[in-house]
């Protein structure tokens, strides 16, 4: 019988806690040899460094140190890396490509309650939700005595989303919910085929930015998309557009955010921010056309469990020899987050 492969959980104590209930520790430990320790918030102790001498596996998440040349070397049989969580470009450094190591992440099961949220702040931003409920006179009067919210509908709207990405599809999917919704998409990498079948259509930024009664920003954080909209994107949408980001704060140019909301001619929906968080005397905050969340439409609660599942799955996929079905290359990286 071919014996189990030697696994190190990395990652910090209240990811691990999260993570691993009795019942997913119990199916880490059917597929693979725990030693002691199991589990580990550093890679640079004595004790953790004689068990990365022996390991083949490392279950990683938030918290889990990067894997340097210098922690691969102490670690000569390690083969494979399942991370429970989404983006593995903080954990991965590029000796794992050069080692062959194979890379797995759960971003795919990360992504359904980012795409959930999303769908909520698309509905809660045609009724302008969140801005009619911070406004006392509206509580007090009604909302029929102001003007300035735009048409307070979420039919036959459109919403723009920039970054067909794994977030990106599912909202485009998600949308369908919506009564005579026009999806446009903004991504050079898409299939206009394949946006098409999902029910959207592939448009430049500059022709999405006019007609977008909502924007909705899934693209990565690479170099070439920071402040992808800008001063000059914000101005092109209509008057009253909401702006959603739950994928990057790089992705916005936080002072031209600021300027346009401060006007009341914009309003804004962020789960994320740059810098994060943002600091007491930053202009998008007090705005009462802006509504900040702390990073929350990413996997919390018992949605963390899910992540889990999904690693524990590539797991046994890879002890039974079958291919991975999220595995993580170099390639993809210049890509996706």
């Amino acid at each position: 019988m071919k014996s189990k492969p030697a696994a190190l959980v990395v990652m910090d104590r209240d990811s691990v806690r999260a993570h691993f209930d009795a019942e997913r520790l119990d199916t880490l430990a059917g597929l693979v040899a725990l030693g002691d320790p199991v589990w580990a918030d550093e890679l640079d102790s004595p004790a953790v460094r004689a068990r990365l001498a022996e390991v083949e596996v490392l279950v990683t998440s938030w918290g889990a140190p990067q894997l340097t040349a210098e922690r691969l070397a102490a670690a000569p049989n390690l083969k494979a890396v399942f991370h429970c969580a989404g983006s593995v470009r903080s954990l991965v450094a590029d000796e794992v490509w050069g080692r062959g190591i194979r890379v797995s992440n759960a971003a795919d099961a990360n992504a359904i309650p980012v795409a959930e949220y999303t769908l909520a702040a698309i509905i809660f931003a045609g009724k302008k939700v969140p801005f009619l409920a911070a406004d006392e006179r509206a509580a007090y009067q009604g909302w029929q005595h102001f003007t300035g919210y735009g048409d307070l509908s979420n039919f036959r709207r459109t919403v723009g989303v920039v970054g067909y990405s794994r977030i990106g599809r599912r909202v485009v999917d998600l949308l369908r919910v919506l009564d005579g919704v026009t999806c446009l998409v903004s991504d050079p990498y898409a299939d206009p085929a394949e946006v098409a079948a999902a029910g959207a259509e592939l448009v430049d930024l500059a022709d999405l930015l006019p007609r977008a009664d909502v924007l909705s920003l899934h693209a990565p954080e690479l170099p070439e998309t920071r402040h992808l909209i800008g001063e000059q994107e914000l101005k092109l949408l209509p008057d009253q557009a909401t702006v959603i980001n739950t994928a990057r704060g790089s992705l916005l140019d936080p002072a031209a955010l600021a300027a346009e909301c401060a006007t009341g001619r914009l309003f804004a929906i962020l789960d994320v921010t740059d810098p994060e968080p943002l600091p007491a005397d930053s202009p998008l905050r007090g705005l009462p056309g802006v509504l900040i969340t702390p990073h929350i439409a990413g996997s919390q609660g018992t949605e963390i469990l899910r992540l889990t599942d999904h690693a524990l799955a590539e797991l046994a996929r890879w002890t039974a020899g079958e291919p991975l079905r999220t595995e993580v290359t170099a390639e993809a990286m210049t890509l996706h987050a």
